[in-house]
C-alpha cells in the first residue's frame, strides 16, 4: 500500500470555500469585481452576512478589496487563487503518478 502525504497549507481558504453562500460570493467576484451591495441584491441574504462572509474570504487569503469612493470593491485574490491551484497540482500529480504506478505493474494474471 503506498502512502502519500500532502502538504495543505491553505486550510482556512478550503474551510472558507465549504460554506455554499461564500462558494457563491466567491464565483460572482470570480466574474467580476463587486460591492457588498452588488452581490446582496444577488444573494438570500444581507448585507451585513455579506460583509461577514466576505471577512472570512479576505482572511483567508481568497478576496481582496479596494476603495473607490464610499464603497469598497472586492475581487479574487490572485495570489491566493494561485495558492489553491497549486494544492490541486499536487494531487493531480500524485493520481497521476499513482495510476502511472499501476498501470505498469504486471497484472498478477500476466505472471
Amino acid at each position: 500500500m503506498h502512502s502519500f502525504a500532502l502538504v495543505v497549507t491553505n486550510a482556512n481558504s478550503w474551510t472558507a470555500l465549504g460554506d455554499p453562500t461564500r462558494r457563491t460570493i466567491f464565483e460572482l467576484l470570480v466574474e467580476h469585481p463587486s460591492s457588498v451591495g452588488e452581490l446582496a441584491r444577488d444573494l438570500p441574504v444581507t448585507r451585513s452576512a455579506v460583509s461577514q462572509h466576505l471577512k472570512v474570504l479576505k482572511d483567508a487569503g481568497l478576496v481582496a478589496d479596494t476603495r473607490s469612493g464610499k464603497q469598497r470593491i472586492y475581487r479574487v485574490d490572485e495570489a491566493g487563487l494561485a495558492s489553491l491551484r497549486a494544492e490541486i497540482d499536487q494531487f493531480w500529480s500524485k493520481t497521476l503518478a499513482a495510476y502511472k504506478l499501476a498501470v505498469e505493474q504486471p497484472s498478477k494474471e500476466q505472471k
